[in-house]
């Protein structure tokens, strides 16, 4: 890390921000290494938040308010003994709140922290950890040669230790960690866990990494901007496309398992996992292209997505429909469906996007949308939304992936809707003759129940929303036709039956009716018990629709401590599976290097699915 002497000299010391920020921060210190630490909460606004990842709790953790902030000090400081809080680059000022850089350390770890001051008091503060003092990642100047040089008889090349690994990782040796899931989250955690020399296995159901996203209908794409999707370590080129393509994803994915150097098992099937208590390890049974075998890792997580299993409706006389039937993650594009009638039931991403194809493929396609959908233009959420963070215009103005990914996280989720709100008002006054279109066609419309717009339902829910790349205006215009408010109410030989009466005849019906909680993987491939002692992941408790209180402040068991030791829940977006796999890659490499990992403030479980 920068000498920290060189660092303050680069400072403006005159300048007014920079003065305030080292003052806080002065006191911070003094006040932290006292006899009388918890007096740091009044350094903070009575309302103000300390969001911590793993630094100073060994979880992800927003505290909120003095009495929390004060809880957490008196527990934790003695463990922590944090030092050396150092003002990284110049403050900023605007409409009265200073924002600041900072670096620290602690007793076993050095971190990050950027801070928002207002009128001398904190009102949000981030601390994360960057890496392990003992334990740092082999890069830059501490990068491996590569080639031995000398004279040695006994020399292997690069080749043959990976081929030494890949013949005993999992045989005769046994791997710490084993991934479950081989989609971009469990590769770019596996490539955070590869740079810690923490011995990982990722096992998929699917021949190839990739897959996932090959396997998917032919239009599929990221409909999240490139800057905002890059993978840990390898960045995308600067000619890769603003929108992915699926089968580029696939393609990418493939090689950066490739080049990563990661364990990855193609074509195998985990069938059971319990966890000994005894000897403090997994027992996980797994059909490996037919050999069976039984891993026995210290650590095991469930990197299926943010999405649990597919959630399939039962709605009477499905079992007679002669057409085709299946959930929009088995549909296979609209290819087969030239001249069909189709029926989808749902009105978010999955359901816009198969009835965008379905239509290009020349079907009769009606949209059955039973609950109101946020719509955002794709351009007008890289302009009004993301752009300040994750685009070109941000790049040239020397914001790096990093430091975009530490911004946003380092808005507690309590106050992201009041960041959020005026954004998405001024979407709504631009394309408010966009949005009048679709009320007059017919569709239900929705800002969320705050009007905070499209991250705020990603994150309370996961659903309810699609980003516009082109279906929206076929819904408008009527060429995807539409019936709201409404439900399939039965399902005849060669028809639906809609709540409201209407029948609709049906050759293909598409349940978009999205998944359930990723703790659904935990009872099919563990234990309905364990799947309950975890409890529901996602959300937030915001009291919101599908996300019930009480209040958490953060998401459900993902990325951090669960009730079932050494069990662990990764996913989310690829800007999530990016910078969140690198707090979970730390607090695993701490467990296996045995270093106290002692949590605080494990929320109790509310909810079971």
């Amino acid at each position: 890390m920068t000498d920290p002497s060189k660092k303050t000299s680069s400072l403006n010391t005159m300048h007014q921000p920079n003065i305030a920020v080292m003052d806080w921060l002065e006191k911070l210190s003094n006040t932290l290494s006292s006899n009388t630490p918890t007096d740091a909460a009044v350094l903070f606004e009575e309302n103000g938040y300390w969001r911590d990842l793993i630094s100073f709790t060994w979880n992800i953790k927003t505290l909120e308010g003095r009495t929390a902030i004060s809880d957490m000090i008196a527990d934790t400081i003695k463990r922590v003994c944090p030092t050396n809080w150092q003002l990284e680059e110049d403050a900023t000022e605007t409409d009265g709140v200073i924002d600041a850089w900072i670096t620290f350390e602690t007793a076993v770890a050095r971190g990050r922290a950027y801070l928002r001051l207002r009128n001398g008091l904190a009102w949000t503060f981030l601390t994360t950890m960057t890496e392990l003092k003992d334990y740092p990642e082999k890069r830059n100047k501490l990068r491996p040669k590569g080639a031995e040089h000398g004279a040695n008889k006994n020399r292997q090349t690069w080749l043959e230790k990976r081929q030494h690994e890949e013949a005993t990782l999992g045989y005769t040796e046994q791997p710490y960690c084993l991934i479950i899931g081989g989609g971009q989250g469990g590769i770019g955690l596996a490539a955070r866990l590869r740079q810690l020399d923490v011995p990982t296995i990722v096992i998929d159901a699917l021949p190839k990494p990739g897959d996932t996203w090959r396997n998917r209908y032919k239009s599929l794409s990221l409909h999240d901007p490139i800057w905002y999707d890059h993978m840990p370590y390898l960045p995308f080129p600067e000619n890769w496309p603003v929108f992915t393509p699926k089968d580029k994803v696939g393609d990418w994915l493939e090689m950066y398992t490739k080049v990563m150097e990661i364990n990855y098992w193609g074509s195998t099937r985990c069938t059971h996992a319990e966890f000994d208590e005894e000897k403090q390890e997994w027992r996980v049974t797994i059909d490996k292209s037919g050999e069976k075998l039984t891993l026995r890792p210290k650590q095991l997580i469930l990197a299926t997505g943010m999405s649990g299993i597919p959630n399939m409706p039962n709605i009477p006389g499905m079992d007679t429909f002669e057409g085709e039937q299946h959930h929009s993650s088995q549909h296979p594009g609209g290819e087969a469906y030239k001249g069909k009638k189709c029926i989808v039931l749902g009105g978010n991403n999955s359901a816009h996007d198969i009835c965008c194809a379905l239509w290009e493929n020349d079907a009769d396609v009606t949209m059955i949308q039973r609950s109101s959908t946020h719509i955002i233009k794709s351009d007008s959420l890289m302009e009004l939304v993301l752009g300040g963070l994750y685009s070109e215009e941000a790049v040239e103005n020397g914001m790096t992936t990093y430091k975009a990914d530490l911004t946003f996280a380092s808005i507690p989720f309590q106050v992201m809707p009041q960041f959020h709100i005026p954004a998405y008002q001024a979407v709504a006054e631009k394309d408010k003759d966009f949005y009048q279109r679709l009320t007059d066609a017919g569709f239900l419309l929705d800002f969320g129940e705050d009007g905070s717009g499209l991250f705020m339902k990603y994150l309370r829910r996961g659903s309810g929303y699609y980003i516009d790349v082109g279906a929206s205006e076929l819904v408008a215009n009527g060429d995807i036709k539409l019936k709201s408010g409404v439900s399939i109410k039965s399902i005849k030989p060669k028809s639906v039956v809609l709540t409201d009466g209407t029948e609709l005849e049906a050759d293909l019906i598409v349940y978009a009716t999205g998944f359930g909680s990723m703790n659904g993987w935990a009872a099919k491939i563990i234990s309905q018990d364990v799947a309950d002692k975890v409890g529901k992941c996602w959300g937030m408790g915001s009291n919101t629709a599908k996300d019930p209180g009480p209040w958490e402040g953060e998401l459900r068991n993902m990325w951090k401590p669960t009730h079932q030791e050494a069990l662990w829940f990764h996913g989310g977006n690829l800007h999530q599976s990016r910078h969140y796999s690198q707090y979970l890659s730390l607090q695993i490499k701490a467990r296996m290097e045995g270093i106290d990992t002692s949590v605080y403030g494990m929320e109790p479980v509310h909810h079971l699915s």
